[in-house]
């Protein structure tokens, strides 16, 4: 049995050597079978409890019987030989088998294995993590915490509501990060699930207190102060709200005959406040994506529509690279997705054998995915980017090496020069935020240690479907690819004359539901000189 816990101990700590969870889905199914396994043992020790409860229930009626019918005649029961000896042994011997029963512990298997599990569960950091990605999902798909809180997803197969708790815990860690806007809306649900009398633990008064706050912070003086003269009618004594209730009634009194002066402009300048109030979140929390509103557009499928005329333009067909000797026989489906820059989509590209290796040989090592840092040059995790990846060498499995074939093939460009597979995994609301893939004038050193030059093209396997979100986005031009399963887009980041094309930059939208998987292979400039011969225009 200590080899066992040992053997699982070392399994555990190979699979969770890097946390992170929220950062992939694909590691967190494992924390699925972790907690399997302490229901099996909770219920063991459940079963061993009940067992035990049962043995002293059977003890006690038995004495109660017994004791009953001795103290209607005392003298006259222990008169016979045999009771005055039984209770004897009773009361030195068995009354004390009893105690150890009572005091037996059966909870020595289920706390070991609970101990020796804990060290591997997910940390606060992955609480919070998960915690924020509802609320990008919330914001990216504008999707009402009702909606949310019911489980009404898209795409959704196994429903899952959320309670009070839930709903205030969400609140409370978008409170901790001084998000206003979200503490109102999860403070907001919390309370309506309170009024529709859900059963909680966490109480009115405690959900009115943050929400009145987070109102407050917000500039909306009449609810808040509305809010908290409710909290009074359920907690008359509550220090907090009495001292609330006078500074926002004298803040309010203040603001009025501020109105009377300006009243027509204030009320305008009120009811943008109100309209825009994540806007005024995103000023108060920095938000550093300017693009942010078209780029949740293109997410939810609202993007900019090609003109008749480009979409025209548009084709599929089979492609064999100029009579390419290996694509001759059997080419490849390409479907153009998109006319400046060029996206290119290829159909049936990988086979279902292929993304199994590819996962498998990936999961062991996915680590959190990393930025590189414009001004340090050093890689590190970034809050924009939610996944794990790992890389794979053509040299470590043949299935590797015939991918990256493939590629070249495809794509007529070298590949002894292109980084390794690289392979990401999406965690909960996993998303990779607007960026180029090459290194722009302003980053000379960004590849510098490869020796390869920048990054000329894209080549990216889409290795799962999903269900909802997950699409590839490109903001600047209005472009969005959905992930399908087997299939692989292209696309050129680079001008034949080696300028940088920033129409390119592209993101990784959140993922709504489902879980994905991607995997992909950037492409440098050597080796490219004779296979993509540089243009005489800067813009070619």
């Amino acid at each position: 049995m200590a080899l066992y816990w040992f053997l699982l101990s070392f399994l555990f700590h190979s699979l969770y050597a890097h946390n992170d969870f929220f950062t992939s889905i694909g590691q967190m199914t494992d924390l699925l079978y972790t907690e399997k396994d302490l229901v099996i043992s909770l219920k063991e020790y459940i079963r061993q409890e009940e067992n035990r409860l049962e043995q002293v229930k059977e003890w006690a009626d038995k004495l109660d019987s017994l004791t009953n019918t001795a103290t209607q005649d005392p003298e006259g029961f222990l008169g016979h030989p045999v009771n005055a000896f039984k209770l004897m042994k009773r009361l030195n011997s068995e009354w004390g088998d009893l105690e150890s029963l009572v005091l037996k512990d059966t909870t020595n298997g289920f706390i070991s294995n609970l101990t020796m599990q804990r060290q591997f569960f997910p940390t606060d950091e992955d609480q919070t993590g998960a915690a924020k990605a509802l609320l990008r999902l919330q914001d990216t798909y504008q999707l009402s915490a009702n909606t949310i809180s019911n489980g009404d997803l898209p795409g959704v197969v196994h429903k899952s509501r959320m309670t009070v708790a839930d709903c205030f815990e969400l609140g409370k860690i978008a409170y901790s990060e001084a998000d206003y806007y979200h503490t109102e809306l999860w403070m907001a649900q919390a309370l309506t699930q309170l009024d529709e009398f859900e059963e909680s633990t966490i109480e009115k008064v405690t959900v009115m207190d943050y929400l009145s706050y987070a109102i407050y912070q917000q500039g909306e003086l009449e609810r808040a102060l509305e809010l908290t003269k409710r909290m009074l009618k359920l907690d008359p004594n509550h220090q907090r709200a009495n001292g609330n209730l006078k500074y926002f009634e004298f803040q309010l009194e203040k603001q009025r005959k501020a109105e009377a002066e300006k009243k027509e402009q204030e009320d305008k300048k009120r009811e943008k406040k109100v309209l825009d109030k994540r806007d005024a979140q995103r000023k108060r929390s920095k938000d550093p994506l300017p693009e942010r509103k078209k780029y949740e557009m293109l997410c939810r499928g609202e993007g900019i529509k090609l003109t008749p005329r480009r979409q025209s333009r548009l084709f599929c067909r089979y492609f064999n690279n100029n009579r390419n000797p290996l694509l001759l026989l059997a080419p490849v489906k390409q479907e153009d997705e998109w006319d400046r820059p060029r996206i290119v989509r290829y159909h049936d590209i990988i086979s279902e054998s292929e993304i199994k290796t590819v996962k498998e040989l990936a999961k062991p090592r996915l680590r959190r995915a990393t930025i590189s840092n414009p001004i340090t040059g050093v890689l590190e995790t970034a809050p924009y980017r939610i996944s794990k990846s790992a890389w794979l060498s053509g040299f470590e499995h043949s299935t590797i090496e015939k991918i990256n074939q493939r590629i070249e093939d495809v794509t007529g460009l070298e590949m002894d020069t292109a980084e390794e597979l690289q392979v990401a995994n999406y965690g909960v609301g996993g998303q990779y935020e607007p960026h180029f893939d090459f290194g722009r004038k302003d980053e000379p050193d960004a590849f510098k240690e490869l020796g390869t030059g920048n990054r000329i093209a894209t080549w990216l396997f889409y290795m799962s479907d999903v269900a909802a979100g997950g699409a590839t986005v490109f903001p600047d031009v209005g472009a969005a690819v959905w992930p399908k399963k087997g299939t692989a887009v292209f696309w050129y980041n680079l001008f034949a004359s080696g300028e940088g094309d920033y129409s390119t930059r592209h993101a990784a939208c959140p993922v709504l539901v489902g879980n994905k998987w991607v995997s992909n292979k950037w492409i440098h400039e050597r080796g490219q000189e004779f296979r993509r011969p540089c243009a005489v225009s800067e813009m070619e």
